[in-house]
């Protein structure tokens, strides 16, 4: 089963097929490399400032700044990320709306937009202006935001060509970890993450040969399994362990290392386009 927009919506393909001859899509397309070029620097700009506002949410990064100062200084960059992402995303699109409309990575980029849009201005954006507190409506919006996270990754997962983009989000996951551990339980999860590189490394490059497709992709196939048992087994652990502190708990801190997660699946899932 494809999960492309073709799939779930048949009956748009004439209209699909039209769009880069009517406006905007027309007058976008010759200047399309420009109009990418937009997207990413949104995308960048976007990037940055949810990275830093979540990470202060989990209590690493600006902490000599309170969540709510955090928000103050970078809430509108986040808007203006989101809002040119959004805008530079539909007139590219209506350039080059045939090649979307086959894409299963296309279906993944979106659903995860939606999750993306939902955690960040359900849960992210509120817990920051209140000093990390989760209102009842943060928690609704951050399990509905989930939800449609793992359902994204699920398409993007049966993306053929395009799913091993998902290393993307494994190894972002693996850094923020990392980052927000401290003392001896970085040093453990450090060491247990190289170790599963090591392994990984000597069995798809000494046991396994190049070109042994047959075993080289169930190989590689548990070991990414087996780092997202290992990234957010140490995630859950960390904060279990930290407990609640001054701005949030174990449940915000989940839910900000998923509004971060989930802006870079949306991103991966466009870079891999071209290979879906």
């Amino acid at each position: 089963m494809t999960m492309a927009p073709q799939d779930f919506f048949p009956h748009l393909s004439v209209w699909v097929e039209n769009l880069d001859n009517v406006f905007p899509g027309k007058q976008v397309k010759p200047l399309f490399a420009q109009f990418e070029v937009g997207h990413i620097l949104s995308l960048i700009v976007l990037g940055g400032a949810s990275i830093l506002m979540n990470l202060r949410l989990i209590g690493v990064g600006i902490t000599e700044e309170s969540p709510r100062e955090v928000h103050r200084n970078l809430a509108v960059w986040m808007h203006v990320g989101v809002i040119g992402i959004v805008v530079s995303g539909i007139l590219i699109g209506a350039s080059n709306a045939e090649r979307l409309y086959t894409s299963e990575a296309f279906s993944a980029k979106m659903i995860g937009l939606l999750a993306a849009i939902i955690l960040t201005y359900g849960v992210t954006l509120p817990a920051a202006r209140n000093d990390g507190a989760l209102s009842a409506a943060s928690r609704i919006s951050g399990v509905i935001g989930l939800a449609i996270f793992a359902v994204a990754i699920w398409v993007f997962l049966s993306a053929k060509l395009a799913n091993p983009g998902l290393w993307h989000v494994i190894f972002a996951a693996g850094l923020v970890v990392l980052y927000a551990s401290r003392g001896l339980t970085r040093i453990v999860y450090l060491g247990g993450a190289i170790l599963l590189i090591v392994a990984q490394q000597i069995m798809t490059h000494v046991v396994y040969k190049a070109d042994d497709f047959a075993n080289l992709d169930p190989t590689n196939k548990a070991f990414a399994w087996g780092f997202v048992v290992w990234i957010l087994g140490s995630a859950i652990f960390q904060a279990l362990a930290s407990g609640r502190g001054s701005h949030g708990g174990p449940l915000l801190k989940g839910l900000a290392l998923a509004s971060i997660l989930v802006w870079i699946m949306t991103a991966a899932a466009g870079r891999w386009l071209a290979f879906a």
